[in-house]
């Protein structure tokens, strides 16, 4: 299909599909009720232009989600929408995952608008995208979904996959290109590890040496890892390998992958007793050799703080406000680029702070403090877009397709 006949069938599908309900997402260091109320009553929306957006972001704020251009970083619709939202991209061109305390709802912000496309269930959290399929996990029910986001443009609920984990916990679950579902192991007041599951969800591999397991992310390769609280659980070639922390309780929560890297990027936390531990230091988990190096920022950063480049570049945004560029390879630092002002991690994880989301060779950094959003070229160095927005913005994404 052609770019004009795929503006005129998202045009069609923005007119045709009537704009009603909420979202919201996952967890960031762990799961929250979120403030909203019931689903029902809180289904409003704002205008929707008729208009089609190309690879638009996607920005939360207090009320709502602004649908933004990703160019001039123009406002370009506005969805009304109370109480705390999340999101996520969905894994194609048009759509972005949003979650609220009812469950996952399916954006199209391509044609600025809500489907009603939905998976129902209290707390939902992590989404994950990779080898073609999006994995959805409801905190609150234990229930992961799985579907082609390819399947997302037909404007109904995909055929897909589901299965339930044996107790409900704050989790996260991955389907790889054969078919095996990793998924997390837990309840309510602790979480272990992982197990593996082939595609008739017969069991084929476990291990419950991940204490606090949280995150996820995939290396170069199809290697898996997920965080603990002494380390990261690595599963590749069918087969789970542990990698312990430098420290009793070194805690890696939260991970970001690529596919031209076979080294993983985490956060790296050491105070179990912290109200909010602000590390200066991240984690480098090498999925070949199985070893792990932390490299020092100088700086604190926020699990909001993480991304990969296009070249497999680890990303970090400081609390300086500087993107720190590290080479995952050598644990050096190569450069810094300036992106917003100096700023602290709020104690509240769904307070708004400075975010970093990366597509492609751009960056895109939000300023909730001055409202503002900025791009970035990640090759230069240079900022080419700054804007400033109606209100202050919390979580920011935009459309991604493939992993």
């Amino acid at each position: 299909m052609n770019k004009s006949m795929r503006n005129r069938a998202l045009t069609a599908t923005a007119l045709a599909l009537a704009v009603s309900t909420v979202l919201t997402a996952c967890g960031g260091e762990d799961t929250s009720d979120s403030s909203s109320s019931d689903a029902k009553s809180q289904e409003t929306a704002g205008a929707t232009p008729a208009a089609t957006v190309e690879d638009p972001l996607v920005a939360t704020f207090d009320g709502g989600l602004y649908i933004l251009d990703k160019d001039s970083l123009e406002v370009t619709g506005t969805i009304d929408l109370p109480g705390f939202n999340r999101v996520s991209p969905a894994g194609d061109e048009d759509h972005v995952v949003v979650s609220t305390d009812s469950g996952f709802r399916v954006l199209n912000a391509a044609a600025q608008t809500l489907t009603d496309i939905r998976y129902d269930g209290a707390k939902p959290g992590h989404v994950v995208r990779h080898a073609g399929k999006t994995v959805l996990f409801t905190d609150g029910t234990g229930e992961v979904n799985v579907f082609a986001p390819a399947d997302l443009g037909a404007g109904k609920k995909p055929e897909g996959r589901t299965y339930t984990s044996a107790e409900a916990h704050h989790g996260v679950a991955i389907e790889l290109s054969d078919g095996r579902l990793l998924s997390t192991l837990g309840n309510e007041e602790k979480r272990t590890g992982a197990l593996v599951l082939d595609e008739d969800d017969k069991e084929i591999a476990r291990n419950e040496d991940c204490p606090g397991v949280h995150g996820e992310a995939t290396a170069q390769g199809e290697a898996v890892a997920v965080g603990c609280e002494d380390g990261v659980l690595i599963y590749k070639d069918g087969k789970f390998t542990k990698v312990d922390a430098p420290d009793d309780y070194g805690r890696i929560g939260n991970q970001s992958g690529s596919e031209e890297s076979p080294v993983l990027l985490g956060d790296y936390k050491t105070d179990p007793d912290a109200e909010l531990e602000r590390p200066t230091r991240v984690s480098l988990i090498d999925t070949r050799t199985a070893k792990l190096r932390l490299v020092e920022l100088g700086t604190s950063y926020s699990f909001r703080s993480l991304a990969r480049g296009p070249h497999g570049e680890a990303l970090v945004l400081g609390t300086d406000g500087a993107i720190h560029v590290v080479d995952p390879d050598k644990g050096t630092v190569e450069k810094k680029i300036p992106a917003v002002g100096k700023w602290q991690e709020p104690l509240d994880w769904q307070q708004p702070r400075p975010t970093l989301f990366v597509r492609d060779h751009t960056a895109y950094v939000s300023e909730p403090g001055k409202k503002a959003l900025h791009a970035i070229d990640l090759e230069s160095g240079e900022k080419t877009k700054s804007v400033t927005l109606p209100q202050g913005t919390n979580e920011l994404t935009g459309t991604v397709a493939g992993h």
